[in-house]
């Protein structure tokens, strides 16, 4: 019976309810989740809504090094023993997350299988996520750059409706995140708008044509 009843463990589920060592939390946009120097003893997970991370220099610059949305956890660092946070997390919109703390995060992944495999699975898809943002900073233009972000935010490649999808980031949060300065990311927007690769009145909406000017790696994007 305990077999079967393993067997029968959601991993969805398990995330979006309140129990030991869990509380879901609701957050309002901007609205602080956890501040940079703070203590780690949290693993979080997106439910509804998109959170940012941001980290902040000595000199006290802010920079956007993440956007996370739902499905996506954050906050594990302290499962690899870092004692404090190394960033601020805030919400970009009205957001539902999971709080899990680190004793209850650690027991359901020695005693549960199925959540350890998607957790280990997020963690490889983070991994190769970070190796290819750095591959893209060293190697790409921050026109190609911006590209390519506006295609991961707005999902490309997983499964779902061939539609143009739409993205609620900022210009700044975009500049942010790729380097360089709002007005660069200003002048590449309306670059992509007048190619035909976005549509954009307010919200971006990205569409299949700059998936294939990446992937193609067509002159239009040109290099800096």
């Amino acid at each position: 019976m305990a077999k079967s009843a393993r067997n029968e463990f959601d991993p969805q589920a398990f995330l979006a309810k309140v129990g030991d060592g869990k509380t879901v939390l609701t957050f309002r946009k901007n609205e602080t989740v956890f501040s940079q120097g703070e203590v780690a003893d949290k693993v979080f997970y997106v439910l509804k809504g998109r959170v940012k991370v941001v980290v902040l220099s000595e000199q006290g610059k802010e920079a956007v090094v993440g956007i996370f949305e739902p499905g996506q956890f954050f906050g594990e660092g302290c499962l690899n023993g870092h004692p404090l946070r190394i960033s601020t997390t805030r919400a970009l919109e009205d957001c539902e997350i999971t709080a899990i703390t680190k004793t209850a995060m650690l027991a359901v992944l020695h005693s549960e299988p199925k959540f350890s495999e998607l957790f280990m699975s997020y963690l490889l898809s983070r991994n190769s996520r970070i190796e290819e943002d750095l591959i893209d900073q060293l190697f790409n233009s921050s026109e190609k750059r911006l590209a390519r972000l506006l295609l991961l935010l707005a999902n490309f490649g997983k499964a779902g409706s061939p539609q143009p999808i739409k993205v609620q980031v900022s210009q700044e949060i975009l500049a942010e995140m790729i380097g360089t300065t709002r007005s660069r990311v200003s002048f590449f927007m309306n670059r992509f708008r007048k190619l035909g690769f976005i549509s954009y009145n307010g919200e971006i909406e990205v569409h299949h044509s700059l998936l294939n000017a990446v992937l193609h790696d067509t002159p239009q994007i040109r290099r800096d």
